[in-house]
């Protein structure tokens, strides 16, 4: 399935589980995110989201570039429309709340430039792979301007205070290295095996339960949303509630005693 802006490709993973890759597929452009990519993406996400088969997304880029934000000339239009400007980032806020809080694992594998609102959207993945080669950058004062779709928010709480003033101050770029040193990538690697270690980490994470999974994101959403007291209080509650009265934590405690692997449903 494939547009004039975005890719999809179907990845089957070991256990029948599905990967589905988007790649931004405009590299003469450096895959900028204007409102109609951000509506397609969205719209692709939603359907994943609905398709029982579908475990993880795993955006990416086609050519030298993940995505180089949005499309600065188009935003000359926007800003003459104010309301088409609200719409179009709440739009992009849309599409990355699904990324950060629907079922499925989501992934950013970096291949290149990752600036603006590339950063933003990679912000909001569960998990960011980049390419030794790939550079970073926040770059919206670079050219007067804000990050809308949540990046001011999301690198604070990614990479710390200090380090996210400097990137947000100054608009540097990064190198992968640099990027999965700071806490922005979980790793970084050849960009000729980027593709095959995504994956595997992919794999690797869907191999859990899916119900758990979930529930681990909503955990991790809690220690990023919620002062301490209240994250513990709402831990406490949520995994009392899996663990008494789901199917997939009572199996792995009999797998576990069975010395066997478990067969979870989901639920």
């Amino acid at each position: 399935m494939s547009d004039d802006r975005i890719v999809q490709e179907d990845v089957e993973l070991e256990g029948g589980a599905v990967a589905r890759i988007l790649m931004l597929d405009r590299p003469e452009q450096r895959n900028p995110l204007d409102r109609a990519t951000v509506r397609g993406l969205r719209d692709r996400v939603r359907a994943s989201l609905d398709d029982d088969r579908i475990r993880a997304i795993v955006l990416t880029g086609r050519g030298k570039a993940f995505s180089s934000g949005g499309d600065l000339k188009g935003y000359q239009a926007l800003y003459r429309d104010p309301d088409a400007f609200r719409a179009f980032l709440e739009e992009f806020a849309e599409l990355c709340r699904l990324l950060e809080r629907g079922r499925l694992l989501s992934v950013a594998m970096i291949n290149g430039a990752c600036v603006a609102g590339g950063l933003e959207l990679a912000l909001a993945c569960d998990v960011v792979t980049i390419a030794s080669e790939a550079r970073v950058a926040d770059g919206h004062l670079n050219f007067g301007q804000l990050p809308g779709a949540g990046g001011s928010q999301r690198l604070c709480r990614a990479i710390g205070l200090q380090k996210a003033k400097e990137m947000l101050l100054t608009g540097r770029f990064y190198g992968g290295a640099e990027a999965a040193q700071m806490g922005l990538a979980a790793f970084h690697c050849p960009a000729e095996t980027l593709r095959e270690r995504t994956l595997a980490l992919v794999e690797e994470i869907c191999a859990h339960s899916a119900l758990a999974l979930r529930e681990m994101k909503t955990l991790i959403g809690y220690a990023v949303d919620l002062p301490l007291d209240r994250a513990l209080e709402a831990e406490l509650e949520r995994v009392h509630r899996y663990a008494t009265t789901s199917h997939d934590a009572t199996e792995g405690l009999a797998a576990f005693a069975a010395k066997r692997r478990p067969s979870y449903r989901g639920e």
